[in-house]
């Protein structure tokens, strides 16, 4: 497994879109992170029963799609593109739905890449099913198996970027948001996310090295985004969903440890952070993803990425044409901008814009903003173990925020203020190791909706 001890990238200023110090390069010629921003499309089905009897119709349709993306892509000009294909469960509970649909994608990328010379890749982002089960069964399942069928022989059939937006530490996880129960949501990220993401990681790595399909990355969607979506309707303070964005750095680190590559999965708002640590490249999303969901950090998500997503898209009917091919416009001319400044030399400057325009107005985007990542992410990998990491990632972004609140930098509402000193008390009463954490929280926790033997507890 590999070590992080320290950033390879300890300068804000090369913190940057388009460059990271160790790209992707892909099958048909991308160079993710070696200058350039790609635009990655992700699309799903309008209402329909994914079944046998429609998976002719299904198949036509992502033919279809793929086929007037890439054409407007060309007539774009656009110089490459992802296409990020989450299965739909019932394609993860059945592989060969989604085997077959990766099939037909990878042969449209690759027809238009031998007559245009468009580059592309296939990420495939199969469900993680495994918490169909109640309380999950995360080390021994059906779903797992079929799970990691999935991959393996999407990644045969032409998928070259594997990822996952992984559960293990949900069951107690989805509770501590609603309790703003910081103690819980550090035993959901730092005990039962990162073992749970060593064990399923190792595995997906085992994949990527046996079918040649690198492996890209996981994110706390299930997570963090979560919190931000509270948030965002006013459910839990804003301050709250910061600090458990900066407490998700830890877990989702362990992908890269375990031997991902890049480029990160664009729902990881935590990527700029691992960016910072790994040097590999990562995608994102921002105000191209309002289709998806709405957040406040349209803008500086873009400031240091690799690839630029809209996050997901149903296949529908709008004025200008069909709904992916729309967005993939938007992502294109998004994309054009952040290159043509780079050829211009004033891609920092943009940057900063980016950055201006959103760390200001949430203390969710304050802690984006370069300068934040790198020290957050310089105090986290600091730490000698994923507990004391996420615990000193929470605690330095509070600090941060606590500190643009005093000199009047950022806008918080009412409700936040009195977390600032809520969170610090909490945070400040953590045990010092990880060992007299669970000691303490496990007599707290409802054990009947995890299983502690998936997690070595």
């Amino acid at each position: 497994m590999a070590d992080f001890t320290a950033l390879t990238i300890d300068n804000p200023n090369e913190l940057i879109f388009g460059s990271a110090p160790n790209p992707v390069t892909t099958r048909r010629g991308m160079h993710i992170g070696g200058g350039e921003v790609y635009p990655e499309l992700n699309f799903t089905l309008p209402s329909i029963e994914v079944c046998t009897e429609t998976l002719g119709e299904i198949t036509a349709m992502y033919r279809t799609v793929v086929d007037e993306v890439c054409k407007r892509a060309v007539e774009l000009h656009v110089p490459g593109l992802v296409i990020e294909f989450e299965t739909l469960i019932e394609m993860t509970l059945q592989p060969e739905y989604a085997i077959e649909l990766t099939k037909v994608m990878n042969d449209v990328l690759e027809s238009y890449f031998v007559r245009h010379q468009l580059k592309s890749a296939l990420r495939i982002t199969p469900n993680d099913t495994r918490d169909k089960n109640r309380p999950p069964l995360m080390r021994e399942s059906e779903l797992l198996d079929k799970m990691l069928y999935t991959f393996e022989h999407c990644a045969r059939n032409g998928a070259e970027m594997l990822s996952i937006e992984s559960t293990g530490g949900k069951e107690v996880h989805d509770d501590a948001l609603v309790e703003c129960n910081i103690e819980k949501v550090i035993f959901g990220l730092a005990v039962l996310g990162v073992r749970d993401m060593q064990y399923l990681w190792q595995r997906i790595v085992r994949i990527a090295e046996q079918t040649g399909a690198p492996a890209a990355g996981d994110t706390a969607c299930g997570f963090a985004n979560t919190a931000m979506v509270l948030a965002e309707k006013k459910f839990i303070p804003a301050v709250f969903a910061a600090v458990v964005r900066a407490a998700t750095i830890a877990r989702s680190l362990v992908a890269f440890e375990c031997g991902a590559v890049g480029p990160g999965k664009d729902c990881g708002y935590e990527n700029p952070f691992l960016k910072a640590i790994t040097g590999l490249p990562m995608s994102m999303e921002g105000k191209t993803a309002a289709c998806a969901h709405l957040s406040p950090l349209g803008n500086i998500a873009a400031a240091c990425c690799d690839l630029w997503s809209n996050e997901s898209i149903q296949n529908i009917k709008l004025l200008g044409g069909m709904a992916p091919t729309i967005y993939l416009e938007q992502l294109a001319y998004d994309c054009r901008l952040m290159n043509q400044s780079t050829r211009d030399g004033q891609q920092r400057q943009l940057r900063d814009m980016f950055v201006r325009s959103d760390a200001a107005l949430d203390p969710q985007a304050l802690i984006l903003a370069p300068k934040n990542v790198v020290r957050i992410a310089a105090a986290t990998i600091a730490q000698p173990d994923h507990y004391r990491r996420t615990v000193v990632a929470a605690k330095e972004a509070l600090a941060i925020i606590r500190e643009a609140h005093e000199a009047n930098a950022v806008l918080l509402a009412e409700m936040d203020v009195p977390w600032l000193e809520m969170l610090a008390a909490s945070l400040a009463a953590l045990p010092g190791s990880a060992d007299a954490f669970i000691e303490s929280q496990l007599p707290m926790l409802d054990t009947t909706k995890f299983r502690a033997q998936d997690y070595g507890l």
